[in-house]
């Protein structure tokens, strides 16, 4: 993997924290809104990591696929992906 190991390892790790914090306020039976809300930054963290992941992917193997075959079955990839995403 060629994407910023540091920048994608800091969005997970704080991630996994968020999520320890989540289940500690279900424990606490806080207010749904607040974890709806924690729900949702946690999510646009693993969003950010995937979308450093995907770049890295895109600007590494796609553009060093040797030839056009293997370039267009690294493109397909993408498309598979970016349909998964958008559902």
């Amino acid at each position: 993997m060629k994407a910023d190991h540091i920048k994608v390892e800091r969005y997970l790790k704080t991630a996994r924290g968020q999520i320890d914090g989540i289940l500690k306020m279900m424990e606490d039976d806080r207010y749904c809104i607040d974890i709806s809300t924690q729900l949702m930054a946690t999510i646009g963290l693993l969003k950010k990591a995937n979308n450093e992941i995907l770049a890295a992917h895109m600007r590494s193997c796609v553009l060093e696929a040797v030839d056009e075959e293997n370039r267009e079955e690294k493109i397909e990839e993408m498309v598979k992906v970016i349909d998964k995403l958008a559902q």
